[in-house]
Order: structure tokens, then C-alpha cells, then sequence
């Protein structure tokens, strides 16, 4: 008799199959995985946020964060300035057609969870939702130690 998958290769498997399905649904947007990331973090951060943070979200180097938010600025999915409060940082902030393709991947990002909870119930998903942050928090925890 086969043993049932442990559940790291469980999380593995169901996290290829989520961003596969993912990657399908964005393929269309004409935007690299990490310039959806910073679109997002950027609507989470209420539109925009200084150079930096937006650096250690990605866990990046500056050179590399500057080089990916030249092409997007390049492409006016955001724009840089001078901070009002320290003239040394620069200020990202979400351009209007930024705005659109970050709404459209909040829909993209809907209908993928929707096809990955269906026929869960509204309990039963908050209880995954649950327990996966616990397991998340364990595994931080482990990796600080």
C-alpha cells in the first residue's frame, strides 16, 4: 500500500500547482512575477512607499530594485521622486496605469483562490487559512533559531 504524501511535498505541490495556475492567468499582463509584487506591496502601502522599503520587501539589492523600478517606470506603471521628508529617498508611487493592472491582478489573484477553495466551505476555509498561518509562523520561528 502507498503512504500518503508528507506534508511538505503536499505544500510544495499544491504551491507549483498555485503559481502555475497563476502565471497562466497573468501571462497575458505583459509584467514580470516581481513587478507584480511591487505593484501589489505598493496598493497595500496605499499607492506608494520610500525606495527602500520597497527594497527590503523584495529582499533584494538596491542595484537590482533600481533596475526593476526603471523598467516599470519606463513601461509608467510607477514613478519616482524626491521624498518630502528626506531629500536622500526616493518616493515610489503607483501611476494611474499602474493602478488599472494592479486591480486586474486583484481580479486574477480572486479567481485562482476561488478555483483553489472551491467546494470549501466559508468555515472550512478560514480554518485552512488558520492553520496555515500557524504553520507558517512555526517555520519562522525555526528559522530564527
Amino acid at each position: 500500500m502507498d503512504q500518503p504524501m508528507t506534508l511538505g511535498p503536499m505544500l510544495g505541490r499544491c504551491a507549483h500547482l498555485a503559481k502555475a495556475r497563476m502565471d497562466a492567468r497573468l501571462s497575458g499582463c505583459d509584467v514580470t512575477p516581481v513587478q507584480t509584487h511591487v505593484l501589489m506591496y505598493l496598493h497595500r502601502h496605499g499607492g506608494q512607499a520610500l525606495q527602500c522599503h520597497v527594497t527590503a520587501f523584495l529582499r533584494v539589492k538596491p542595484s537590482t530594485a533600481n533596475g526593476i523600478l526603471d523598467r516599470m517606470e519606463e513601461r509608467e506603471l510607477v514613478t519616482r521622486t524626491v521624498s518630502g521628508s528626506d531629500a536622500r529617498q526616493r518616493l515610489i508611487t503607483l501611476t494611474e496605469k499602474g493602478k488599472e493592472l494592479q486591480a486586474r491582478f486583484c481580479r486574477i489573484f480572486q479567481d485562482t483562490e476561488a478555483v483553489m477553495l472551491r467546494g470549501f466551505s466559508a468555515e472550512e476555509c478560514r480554518q485552512f487559512r488558520t492553520q496555515l498561518e500557524h504553520i507558517i509562523g512555526n517555520l519562522e520561528e525555526d528559522r530564527e533559531e
